[in-house]
């Protein structure tokens, strides 16, 4: 009998795609373990160390990245942020399945990753709102931001949108229940692969 190695899913797409809602719902049904990033930014309100990242010091960021302990890592706005590799492949080793919410440079980055273990795991998966008119739609969200602040967001979503052939897949959204169905869906394919269990 063989010993299936796990997946590792890279899943992108602008603000508002629903991106980071299917992965979180993967993980909370034990699907798959979420990958927790790390990040030299302050704590926002309500979020949790080791649960939404892994708060680090800039030195201990840099420390680490010396040490080559990241898979993927960049710098965004002033703040670091990276995946350690401790956080994806002792998973994918045990057979587990392991989910990466990252925007389009660190899933470019996780691609150029030269570890066999992470090459042969990777799945990656673009999602994207059907159409400019919905993606305006959910990111005016509530209508507290003002028209500047979702011009901004709107031409950041367009940017991203651009990179979806870099990706194997791509899951146009619709409802959340449809989006998780065909998400999961993409999950239980890859694993029937023959090449996953030699």
């Amino acid at each position: 009998m063989s010993h299936r190695t796990g997946i590792l899913l890279v899943v992108s797409g602008p603000s508002g795609s629903g991106k980071t809602t299917l992965c979180r719902r993967l993980a909370d049904e034990g699907e798959a373990h979420y990958s927790i990033s790390c990040t030299t930014r302050s704590p926002r309100t309500g979020e949790t160390n080791g649960k939404d990242y892994h708060f680090l010091t800039r030195d201990q960021f840099v420390s680490k990245l010396e040490n080559g302990e990241f898979l993927e890592s960049a710098e965004v706005h002033g703040n670091l942020y990276g995946t350690l590799r401790s956080e994806v492949v002792q998973y994918l080793q045990s057979g587990q399945d392991v989910v990466m919410d990252l925007d389009v440079q660190g899933a470019a980055l996780v691609r150029a990753c030269t570890d066999p273990s992470i090459h042969k795991a990777l799945v990656d998966l673009f999602v994207m709102p059907p159409d400019d008119r919905e993606l305006l739609r959910r990111l005016s969200g509530r209508g507290t931001d003002s028209a500047e602040v979702i011009a901004l967001r709107m031409k950041n979503a367009m940017e991203e949108i651009s990179h979806w052939p870099e990706y194997t897949y791509r899951l146009l959204s619709r409802s959340q229940e449809e989006d998780y169905t065909r998400f999961k869906s993409l999950i239980v394919a890859e694993r029937l692969k023959v090449s996953r269990l030699l």
